[in-house]
């Protein structure tokens, strides 16, 4: 478990939601790994979780193809602690961090969305940068919540009626 302070903390439980993404050391127990892991960090709980889906590699094509998800959590953690905790989940995984944009990973979490916020500082941007745009981040987050309305972009299920599936397809 991940321990928490009180300036990691906000007052009130914010509903926040994460894209799980891996393509290598079998992806798919990598994400069921950081599934349960992030469901241990300490004022976290899960709220839903979406299938498992399989994309194609965004950058260069001359890796592994993607396995990934959507996870809505509570949390009264702020997004900045929420942050670390999940790169310590990244690291304890063996996400090594390169240079290289877009390359192969063992994992990737990202913060998608963090309440109604709009948040733009050095470490964090969110609504994630490019999540209007990217299938293998809306399809998974509009099976969990299609009501949502990501701040700052529009309805979700309009974005996705806009974006096309890229050979995005949900696993059995």
């Amino acid at each position: 478990m991940i321990g928490l302070n009180m300036k990691d903390s906000v007052e009130t439980l914010v509903a926040a939601y994460i894209g799980l993404g891996s393509n290598l050391d079998n992806p798919v127990a990598q994400i069921n790994s950081a599934r349960t892991a992030i469901g241990s960090i300490e004022g976290v709980s899960e709220l839903a979780f979406s299938s498992l889906y399989h994309s194609l590699p965004m950058g260069p094509q001359d890796q592994p193809d993607y396995v990934n998800a959507a996870l809505c959590i509570e949390t009264c953690l702020t997004p900045l602690a929420l942050l670390r905790s999940l790169q310590a989940i990244e690291t304890m995984q063996g996400r090594v961090r390169k240079e290289e944009r877009w390359g192969a990973r063992t994992l990737d979490l990202d913060i998608l969305l963090y309440g109604d916020q709009e948040i733009d500082v050095s470490d964090l941007k969110v609504p994630h940068t490019g999540i209007s745009e990217r299938s293998f981040v809306l399809y998974p987050l509009f099976e969990i919540a299609p009501r949502l309305i990501i701040p700052g972009k529009g309805v979700l299920a309009d974005l996705v009626a806009k974006c096309p599936l890229n050979g995005l397809r949900q696993m059995a």
